[in-house]
């Protein structure tokens, strides 16, 4: 069993993937800020579902002696770094915070791998690095030096600076791009979330694009089997995507939650928002044959389970 310093553990894709680390038998050290770009309390209620006993340093990534002194208090082994500042409108409002949670972070914790001779380096990367890419579905292969938000071109940012820090340490970096991850514990920031508050507030939602918009939506526990086929691997400096494979339109995931909610959306039209991009799709065939990554979870069985959650958590009757 290992030592595994995960970043990001009381966020959503952190906190999931630490809990299934710690079901195999691995020691997980956590690591996060608890900003208050959403509630806190998730956060800390997240936190919960973990062994009393687990590791929880509540630092920031850009702080570099602070993140030192735990590098150096801890024997760790691999690092999954999950972290970062989401958002792509909100990158367009505050700007340095990408630079510095996402890029100093990143850079940080690469620099402080070299220094203490780890060498496996598991990073979440995005969809978004796609940005205005034209193929559908999008593959690994793909151009993605037309990033359309910082939030994306900070993401690029990061795996460009693995690849150097590959190249020229030896580190194995393995960059994970992530789409539209959804489900139980989620982020009150996205879509999906926000459209449910509102549906059982009777509020009206935001369709942008006119409704069109194409998500490949991919259930949480999906998502984690991905992120642990990863830090078993060793394959010197890989990019992968993690995406259901399936585009689909947001009216359709609107659709699946009246259902699940039992009350219809007041829904509001309007243009595709800066930053954003008309559709997302994942060419998954190369994380299947070296990830072994096959996503199970069907959009219906997946807004169910988060329903479940949400009415739960929120104690709705």
């Amino acid at each position: 069993m290992k030592n595994i310093l995960v970043t990001g553990i009381a966020g959503f894709i952190g906190s999931q993937a630490a809990l299934a680390l710690q079901k195999e038998g691995h020691e997980v050290i956590g690591i996060d800020n608890f900003n208050d770009y959403y509630d806190v309390g998730l956060k800390r209620a997240r936190l919960k579902e973990f062994n009393p006993e687990t590791r929880v340093y509540e630092s920031d990534l850009a702080n570099y002696a602070a993140l030192e002194k735990i590098f150096i208090e801890n024997k760790i082994d691999q690092v999954c770094h999950i972290a970062a500042q989401a958002g792509v409108r909100y990158s367009l409002q505050n700007p340095f915070v990408y630079e510095t949670a996402n890029n100093l972070g990143t850079l940080n914790l690469l620099e402080l791998c070299r220094v203490h001779g780890i060498k496996s380096f598991i990073f979440a990367s995005s969809s978004s690095v796609y940005g205005a890419n034209k193929k559908i579905p999008f593959s690994v292969e793909d151009d993605v030096d037309h990033p359309v938000s910082l939030y994306a071109a900070t993401k690029r940012y990061n795996e460009l600076l693995a690849h150097t820090y590959h190249h020229l340490y030896g580190i194995n970096c393995t960059g994970l791009r992530f789409f539209t991850v959804y489900g139980p514990w989620g982020r009150p920031d996205m879509a999906y979330f926000k459209f449910t508050r509102a549906i059982l507030e009777g509020s009206p939602i935001e369709l942008y694009n006119f409704g069109k918009m194409k998500r490949d939506f991919t259930y949480i526990a999906d998502v984690v089997p991905g992120v642990l086929s990863a830090l078993e691997k060793n394959y010197g400096f890989e990019i992968f995507n993690l995406g259901n494979s399936q585009s689909v339109e947001l009216e359709c995931f609107v659709s699946c939650l009246e259902k699940e909610l039992d009350r219809p959306a007041v829904k509001r039209l309007g243009p595709l928002q800066p930053g954003d991009v008309p559709e997302t799709f994942a060419d998954i065939e190369k994380s299947r044959r070296m990830l072994g990554f096959e996503p199970k979870t069907g959009l219906e069985e997946g807004i169910r389970q988060f329903a479940v959650w949400y009415k739960k958590y929120y104690r709705v009757e």
